[in-house]
């Protein structure tokens, strides 16, 4: 009995960190060019950022070789930022954009880089599922036809596109 709850368990925190079915990290992935501050573009909605803005991402090493992650953003309902710190750590190997982060203790989930521009300025990134989304960009504004890009590439990947939230920078 304790065996088959061990496998359980085992086997849900793996699900957590597996790419979803048919979403590829990319490969060649360069974690000194992802390193830095990212602005979230767009969304799929979760409770965790409900009703923030101003979001941003900042990346950077952990002396344990991984990375440390502080997500940041600002409630106009509460008048006040919200700051969360995280870490990450790879999954495969570092060439390879699939990571999992954790906020929570021993909890992970998938972070998976699954579209990157060569010069690291916009990424697309998934979680464990397709119920988890974001455009990021290394500034808080993008074109309209980097935005379109991005919704007919989440699109293209089964991403539920009309729940996307472009946030407010």
């Amino acid at each position: 009995m304790i065996r088959a709850v061990c496998f359980a368990v085992v086997m849900m925190l793996v699900g957590c960190t597996s790419a979803p079915k048919g979403i590829e990290p990319v490969d060649e992935f360069a974690l000194p060019k992802y390193l830095g501050t990212w602005y979230e573009i767009a969304r799929l909605d979760h409770s965790f950022e409900r009703g923030l803005s101003q979001v941003t991402a900042q990346y950077s090493l952990r002396e344990d070789g991984g990375v440390k992650v502080i997500n940041r953003g600002y409630s106009k309902e509460d008048k006040e930022w919200s700051e969360a710190e995280g870490k990450a750590y790879f999954v495969e190997d570092s060439s390879t954009g699939h990571l999992k982060v954790s906020f929570f203790g021993p909890f992970y989930g998938a972070y998976v880089v699954f579209d990157l521009d060569e010069d690291y300025q916009q990424a697309f990134v998934s979680g464990p599922d397709r119920s988890y989304l974001w455009f990021l960009s290394r500034t808080p504004t993008v074109s309209e036809a980097d935005k379109q890009r991005f919704i007919q590439a989440a699109r293209a990947k089964g991403f539920d596109t009309d729940e996307l939230i472009f946030v407010e920078q």
